[in-house]
């Protein structure tokens, strides 16, 4: 357990990085989503090959299909995000992404039995605000516009991706990444494909970046953060999952020089101080009659 949530917590930190990184890259948003899936996924394969694991999805059907299901909806989610980054900034898109989470906390218990005890609507509650005070100042004065319609696209898919992959429960680890990314890959190849016929290539000066984005920011990200959320209860990936957006604003204060308002700050110690509520009281267990083993509060 203490693997996969330090797993969790580094691909949370590279996908934080994301936008700074893609910064540097002279592509359109769904070029730099094509490349960076396209590069992540032949990571994954190589090293899944190299290190002598055996495929075993096709054994599991319906699992396979709900992996599929769950690539399908990573590849379109990012592609929106992106899509909404480039129209309404990043402020506007994380905030709307982040509803995501909101979603799969609502619906959690519906879905997987788990329990939505007060402590972790409280928990919540507190990171929601963070985020709020973190991302909303430009949202309270912005108007509904089609920017605003990719974030919330972006929200819905991402919930669609979490809970296939957590229904994928006999294809986890690397083997669930590779598969992931690869179909994720493909959703985007396809969509492209369909929508412009030019050939393009990136400038000689995106390479370092794109290459990193690929590589690092989604190989290896996608690699700990699908090898661990089947193995976390999903409010806890739904809470914690708002410790990515904490990253990249602090990345970008840091490596940028964004400045950042006494607003978020705030924003910032509240995401961080839900979450860890949230996990402090998750660490508290009682007995399940059933089994013998122990049950999060």
């Amino acid at each position: 357990m203490k693997k996969s949530y330090l797993k969790y917590f580094i691909a949370l930190f590279l996908f934080g990085s994301n936008g700074i990184v893609a910064s540097l890259i002279a592509l359109s948003s769904y070029e730099i989503v094509l490349l960076r899936t396209l590069i992540g996924s032949l990571f994954l394969i190589a090293i899944y090959f190299i290190t002598g694991c055996k495929l075993s999805f096709y054994k599991n059907k319906k699992q396979s299909a709900f992996l599929a299901v769950s690539g399908i909806a990573m590849g379109a989610s990012w592609m929106f995000l992106y899509e909404a980054y480039r129209q309404i900034g990043v402020s506007m898109a994380s905030l709307l992404y982040y509803c995501g989470p909101v979603i799969i906390m609502i619906i959690s218990p519906l879905l997987f039995k788990e329990r939505l005890t007060i402590v972790k609507i409280v928990s919540f509650l507190i990171v929601l605000s963070g985020i709020i005070l973190l991302n909303g100042t430009s949202a309270l004065a912005g108007e509904f516009s089609t920017g605003m319609f990719y974030g919330l696209a972006s929200a819905m898919l991402y919930s669609v991706m979490v809970i296939f992959n957590k229904k994928a429960t006999r294809i986890t680890g690397l083997e669930n990444a590779t598969i992931q990314l690869f179909v994720s890959f493909l959703t985007v190849a396809v969509f492209l494909l369909f929508r412009t016929d030019n050939v393009w290539l990136p400038p000689s000066n995106s390479w370092i970046a794109l290459v990193l984005l690929g590589l690092i920011n989604t190989g290896v990200g996608c690699w700990f953060y699908f090898g661990s959320i089947g193995k976390l209860p999903v409010q806890t990936v739904a809470v914690c999952g708002y410790l990515e957006p904490l990253s990249a604003v602090i990345l970008a204060v840091l490596l940028l020089g964004e400045p950042m308002t006494l607003c978020q700050m705030i924003g910032a110690v509240l995401i961080v101080g839900g979450a860890v509520m949230g996990e402090i009281r998750s660490k508290q267990f009682v007995p399940n009659k059933n089994n013998g083993d122990k049950k999060p509060l």
